[in-house]
């Protein structure tokens, strides 16, 4: 498997060089050449295999020889170890937990993916790796967790100040030793534009091996297909079911597309944003136009210029079932009232990224009659307690592996979105 840039297709490499140059040239994303067909016996016999063996079968076509199988299944199997319930809130909508992971993300899945195949890939070598992320919430933390004391890899962590949870805060900086946590006085987009600067610097890239560890790294982003499967392991109807993802960076959409176009057999994905609209506004006007970064209670979507945006229209150009993609935006206020109004009349409590994606499922159910869904619960609902407990009158309760986490230990440097300012903190 060749990965060609999607700013210069006659730019290739392998799976390897594509996770270890993270970005291609020029800000480039790197996109398979050929996109594989998952084996017809798998697709119609997916509850009859383990959440490994998927992964597995999965992955495998992207990676090629690049690593050998028996080392692969084992990286997969890390990487899948936990559960992803899908939880019925109607005779129509179900929400599938993404949260059950050690940082209860769903980001944990291509974090811990990319940090073993990472270690794979370093072994034998004696260069350090220093892996830079940029983070509106939740990358960060599942980064922090799955890369935390890894032998020669430093991770930078680049995350907007005051515009995460309490939670994601100390989930961002209570590891210390190789994980450094750098807090911007600015947006997301100012922490991913300081990280593409590093990458495109010639002269910073001959002292360091800098990896991404956003969804712009290929192993992060092929991952995240697993869950969409195993989506459809545990789906009770035969019809497809329609997909409403909570989109900021568009990976997780993007990677949803990529499993319909090897052979997922779905209804139409659904762009589930808040007051963040670009892709929304792109798919009602054609034309791109990224925005200044509005604040919101889904922080983790809270993204003015989604990096994966070429991604998205690449798979849609490539899938050959002609994939339906449709896109709604909504308020914090009406974010709010969701959550509330599914916690009263259906027992179920949703965070502010999946109450987005239950809105656009609801949303678009309305003028579908007779179709069901999936919305993607992409977080705990305990990371957002200061904004679920005034809605439902009482604290989320604290799952287990929350409470490993200490607030005392918190360690963060604050820097402005200038680049120099990285630059003194790199060592």
């Amino acid at each position: 498997m060749k990965y060609l840039s999607l700013n210069n297709p006659s730019f290739k490499v392998n799976f390897r060089d594509a996770v270890l140059m993270g970005q291609a040239p020029e800000k480039g994303l790197f996109f398979p050449e050929q996109i594989p067909v998952v084996p017809e016996f798998i697709l119609k016999n997916l509850n009859t295999f383990s959440k490994e063996e998927i992964a597995f079968q999965i992955t495998q076509p992207f990676v090629g020889d690049i690593i050998d199988s028996n080392s692969l299944k084992e990286i997969v199997k890390e990487t899948v170890n936990f559960d992803f319930p899908l939880i019925p809130i109607n005779e129509s909508v179900y929400a599938l937990e993404l949260f059950h992971g050690p940082t209860g993300a769903f980001k944990d899945v291509g974090a811990r993916f990319l940090s073993r195949v990472l270690h794979y890939f370093s072994k034998d070598s004696n260069q350090k790796l220093t892996v830079l992320v940029a983070t509106s919430g939740d990358t960060g933390g599942a980064v922090a967790d799955a890369f935390f004391k890894k032998n020669n890899i430093d991770v930078y962590i680049l995350f907007p100040s005051g515009k995460v949870s309490e939670l994601q805060h100390t989930q961002l900086t209570c590891y210390g030793e190789n994980i450094h946590a750098l807090e911007v006085a600015g947006t997301f987009d100012d922490c991913q534009m300081l990280v593409k600067q590093a990458f495109d610097d010639k002269v910073l890239n001959k002292k360091f091996r800098f990896i991404s560890a956003n969804s712009i790294n290929i192993a992060r982003w092929v991952s995240q297909q697993f869950y969409y499967f195993f989506a459809l392991q545990k789906w009770p109807h035969k019809q497809p079911p329609v997909i409403s993802v909570p989109s900021g960076n568009l990976g997780n959409i993007s990677a949803g597309l990529l499993a319909k176009a090897t052979g997922l057999e779905t209804g139409d994905f659904i762009a589930a944003c808040n007051e963040n609209k670009a892709l929304t506004d792109y798919l009602q006007t054609g034309v791109f136009k990224p925005k200044e970064t509005v604040k919101t209670i889904s922080n983790a979507m809270d993204v003015g210029n989604p990096s994966n945006f070429k991604r998205v229209i690449e798979c849609l150009l490539k899938d050959k079932n002609k994939s339906g993609l449709t896109s709604f935006s909504f308020t914090s206020e009406e974010t709010k009232n969701a959550i509330q109004s599914v916690y009263l009349q259906n027992k179920y409590l949703m965070d502010p990224h999946g109450a987005v994606g239950y809105l656009a499922l609801k949303k678009y159910l309305e003028s579908h009659p007779g179709s069901k869904g999936i919305f993607l619960e992409t977080a705990h609902p305990a990371k957002f307690s200061n904004i679920i407990q005034p809605i439902i009158g009482r604290e989320p309760e604290i799952p287990k592996q929350f409470l490993k986490y200490d607030k005392s230990n918190s360690q963060s440097e604050k820097i402005k979105p200038l680049y120099q300012e990285l630059l003194q903190h790199l060592s």
